[in-house]
């Protein structure tokens, strides 16, 4: 019980490189020596047939008698392979730019949106991408819809559209996680667009522009506000000096008269006669 518990569990990989380490059995060797012969009766006619070329970005995988060759994929360069007996699969690892279809969404505010992206990965261990899975580029575009769908559905729509920069990131790490084991890394998610049906756009616009006017109507009941206690600090100031509010009288009539070519008639104040009449009798 004890060497049970403490003996881990075999990955996927382990098991994988365990059926490789116990070879292709007898048989399989007896094969692979009729192909080797082969390979020398014909040569130097059979070199053309065992030789492959493999591109800088890409690396094959080898298989003999249904068996992986080695721990690592071949390539870079010039690889032999024998003719009957092996196989190999090439595997492009440079970065991939996968469309998400637009997928219809029902956030958390029951809003119904419409949101698209794109996906960048590249295949890191083409042993992984070949063993683990079937379609590499399927199974990421298909989780990749998953993956979307269940983030945004916990997500209200201010949050969607507020923050696509940190929900792009959370999708990015899930999705990082569950391709590990296909040796498939995601380098970046990115929110395309989001569509929002036309009804919820007029009411957002709506909104806006309520908001806006209640704002518009604040700021001028603000204006309204310090203007008057502007005039009711002027009005204190001249009260203090009757004399002022004369000489404020005839600058706003020389300010109107430089405006408009009109007619100014200036009233004269009644008690200004009185004072001429008391001088003309003494």
């Amino acid at each position: 019980m004890d060497l049970q518990k403490e003996t881990p569990k075999k990955t996927n990989m382990e098991h994988l490189i365990a059926d490789r380490q116990e070879g292709i059995g007898v048989c399989g060797w007896i094969l692979v020596s009729r192909s080797f012969l082969l390979v020398l009766i014909t040569f130097p006619i059979s070199i053309w047939a065992c030789m492959k070329v493999i591109r800088e970005y890409e690396r094959a995988v080898v298989f003999r008698l249904g068996h992986i060759l080695s721990k690592k994929a071949k390539g870079p360069g010039m690889i032999l392979i024998l003719p009957c007996t092996d196989t190999f699969i090439k595997v492009d690892l440079r970065m991939v730019t996968c469309k998400i279809p637009p997928q219809e969404i029902l956030t958390k505010d029951a809003v119904t949106v419409q949101v698209d992206g794109v996906v960048h990965y590249r295949i890191h261990s083409a042993i992984s991408a070949v063993a683990n899975v079937s379609d590499v580029h399927s199974a990421t575009l298909l989780l990749a819809q998953t993956t979307l769908r269940n983030i945004l559905g916990t997500q209200s729509l201010a949050q969607l559209l507020a923050g696509r920069e940190e929900i792009a990131c959370s999708i990015q790490a899930m999705l990082d996680r569950a391709t590990e084991q296909w040796g498939v890394r995601v380098a970046r998610v990115e929110i395309k667009d989001v569509r929002i049906p036309v009804a919820m756009q007029r009411a957002m616009a709506a909104e806006a522009e309520a908001a806006r006017e209640t704002r518009a109507k604040v700021v001028a009941a603000e204006g309204e506000m310090n203007a008057s206690r502007a005039l009711k600090q002027a009005s204190m100031v001249l009260v203090e000096s009757p004399a002022g509010l004369q000489l404020r009288y005839l600058q706003i009539l020389t300010t109107l008269a430089a405006k408009n070519n009109s007619t100014i008639v200036f009233p004269l104040p009644m008690n200004m006669f009185g004072n001429l009449g008391q001088k003309s009798k003494g």
